[in-house]
């Protein structure tokens, strides 16, 4: 029995996984039905940890539950966009405050290294790969000089649907380039110890993230009277996530 639990947890993970993946990448789009035969199939496990999966996935607001049977991929909306920014700014903000105050400065300083070099490299093919990697380690030393489980799984659960925002937006070479710079303002500001500059050099780079979002997005992100509209009209309103 033990043993069989185990490996339901296993596909269980197998299939949020993938999953996920399939969201954020845009492989499975706003919209997509996610019908318990077909995803058991496709994944290869049975329907019991697709279910899971699935429960995980609702949690974190990635799938709604239309009716019983019929799960979709959630939409997602300029408003919805919004609103993930406010958290984000709140939670990273005061990221920034704790750990220019906990933070080691050499590693900081270090970040603020690779972001000035990161400049240079964006015009090469690997340039785009090799910043995102970059941001990702950035920010888990972040989380670990924050030292705030609570803080950190808050973060991680923004981060999750930040992956799909972005993937929906075009690439701005001038908007990645001035990402760059204001990652290295933050890096500085944390290896300077100024809580109050490595806030507000992060609230500066989030507010002009999200402009670019929207604006990148433009007509591929509804607002959420125009879709409520447009549900009503042609079909029963579905839950937002």
């Amino acid at each position: 029995m033990v043993i069989a639990q185990e490996g339901q947890q296993r596909a269980g993970e197998r299939a949020y996984a993938a999953l996920l993946d399939g969201i954020q990448s845009g492989d499975l789009p706003a919209g997509t039905v996610l019908g318990e035969v077909e995803q058991a199939a496709r994944l290869g496990v049975s329907r019991t940890p697709l279910r899971e999966a699935l429960r995980r996935l609702a949690a974190e607001g990635l799938v709604v539950q239309q009716s019983p049977r019929v799960t979709v991929v959630a939409p997602i909306d300029a408003s919805d966009i919004r609103a993930l920014f406010e958290l984000r700014r709140a939670l990273e903000e005061s990221a920034a405050r704790i750990v220019a105050d906990r933070g080691d400065p050499a590693v900081f300083a270090g970040f603020a290294a690779e972001f000035a070099a990161a400049a240079d490299a964006l015009t090469l093919p690997e340039g785009r790969r090799s910043y995102e990697e970059l941001i990702a380690r950035f920010d888990a030393a972040l989380d670990a000089a924050a030292g705030n489980d609570y803080l950190t799984a808050a973060l991680r659960t923004v981060r999750t649907h930040l992956v799909r925002v972005r993937r929906m937006a075009r690439d701005r070479p001038a908007r990645l380039a001035a990402s760059v710079a204001e990652h290295r303002l933050i890096a500085e500001a944390i290896a300077a110890g100024d809580g109050d500059l490595a806030a507000h050099a992060t609230h500066v780079h989030l507010h002009n993230a999200l402009a670019s979002v929207l604006d990148s997005l433009g007509a591929g992100v509804s607002s959420r009277s125009a879709r409520s509209t447009t549900d009503t009209a042609s079909a029963p309103e579905g839950k937002k996530n």
